[in-house]
């Protein structure tokens, strides 16, 4: 049998919304990245692959974190797939 009081050490603590950094992909925007640096992701994607400090270190000005979300935004399938609904879209219209 436990001991009375203990039981509430091996609770964690509960994770709340503001406890997180991380923000839900359905919550991010467009990330506008000129030519050049989209150019330069590319390139550098292709030869050290998804180290993204690294590449940041080579774009004054953007974080590691800020090129990674525009990596996945620009090639996973959900939201390119998003990308061409908003293009098409009519000004006004409201898309998820």
């Amino acid at each position: 049998m436990e001991a009375p009081g203990k039981s509430h050490r091996r609770q964690g603590r509960i994770a709340r919304p503001s406890d997180s950094e991380e923000v839900s992909s359905t919550e991010w925007e467009d990330i506008d990245m000129t030519e050049q640096e989209e150019d330069l992701i590319h390139r550098m994607h292709r030869l050290v692959g998804e180290k993204w400090d690294l590449i940041a270190g080579r774009i004054p000005g953007r974080s590691a974190a800020e090129i990674e979300r525009f990596w996945i935004m620009k090639h996973r399938k959900g939201f390119a797939e998003r990308r061409r609904e908003r293009k098409k879209a009519k000004p006004g219209t409201f898309i998820k």
